[in-house]
């Protein structure tokens, strides 16, 4: 395996890429659904978190971003959503429009935002979907909220929760962070899409990604040495349900031995971000997962 896709193992947990991927259902970073209000609201320590709502649902989806992304990488999944749902995009702390403010930065502490922006709303019946580092801190926030959420979605995440990771690889990791974050981040996000992928989208994907704060991106990948993802999963009583590339194996049965109501849709032929390659696929897939959980 590649250098740099141990760390998107170590993100994701997940394994080796494999098929090719497909670019006629990309989006343009440039597109962008409506949205109808923001707002800022402070998690348990004070942090601003920045937020945008559409829909008056009885039931919430909440869309939580993933590393070094923000709430607009969502951009294709909200106005498919918003006719059934209450649909809530969020900026987690350090991201985005939200403050930067935070001396630890930590899983648990996003899944503090999460749940602050569902009191702010208002919210007892959600469904929590995550990207990437989003779905660990939905996880994190479906274990604050309880009985309130219905189920949460991983997005090309939770693919092996019981994976080991290797301390000297992931020490070298954050050494290249420290040393270089946005050549190592560079290198990082291009090796998220598949070969075939829509080069201009590759690289704005990157160039985003790679301008975000390096203390706190750096921060953040340091703190997954020591976090313990099947221990969390554990503690959620709601459904998990994963729609995975499959570019990554995923670990169905292994991870059904740390949480019973696991299960696992697979897309072909795409990468690490099938919201932005193939936002349809993913929102057909997405739709028919939430119905299910809303039932």
């Amino acid at each position: 395996m590649p250098r740099y896709s141990v760390l998107l193992a170590l993100i994701l947990l997940s394994a080796c890429r494999s098929t090719p991927e497909s670019t006629t259902d990309t989006i343009s970073l440039e597109q962008a659904s409506p949205l109808v209000r923001e707002g800022r609201t402070p998690s348990s320590d004070g942090v601003q978190i920045a937020y945008s709502v559409e829909g008056d649902s009885s039931i919430a989806v909440l869309l939580i971003h993933g590393w070094s992304c923000d709430r607009t990488y969502w951009r294709a999944q909200v106005e498919p959503l918003v006719a059934s749902y209450r649909v809530v995009t969020i900026d987690l702390a350090g991201h985005g429009d939200s403050g930067r403010d935070r001396t630890q930065w930590t899983l648990p502490s996003f899944g503090e935002d999460i749940r602050a922006v569902a009191d702010e709303l208002g919210i007892d019946r959600a469904i929590l979907v995550g990207h990437s580092m989003g779905a660990p801190a939905a996880l994190e926030a479906a274990v604050l909220m309880g009985d309130r959420i219905l189920g949460v979605i991983a997005v090309d995440a939770l693919h092996d929760v019981t994976a080991q990771r290797d301390p000297e690889q992931f020490q070298s990791i954050i050494e290249s962070y420290e040393t270089d974050f946005v050549g190592t981040c560079h290198q990082f996000v291009r090796s998220l899409f598949l070969d075939t992928a829509d080069p201009e989208l590759v690289e704005a994907t990157s160039q985003g990604m790679c301008s975000a704060p390096a203390d706190i991106g750096t921060a953040l990948m340091r703190q997954f040495g020591d976090y313990d993802q099947a221990a969390v999963m554990a503690k959620v009583v709601a459904p998990i349900r994963a729609i995975n590339s499959g570019a990554y194996s995923t670990n169905i049965a292994g991870n059904r031995e740390i949480a019973a109501d696991f299960d696992a849709d697979i897309i072909e032929g795409v990468g690490h971000f099938p919201m932005l390659v193939a936002p349809q696929e993913l929102n057909r897939r997405l739709l028919d997962t939430l119905a299910a959980l809303a039932d």
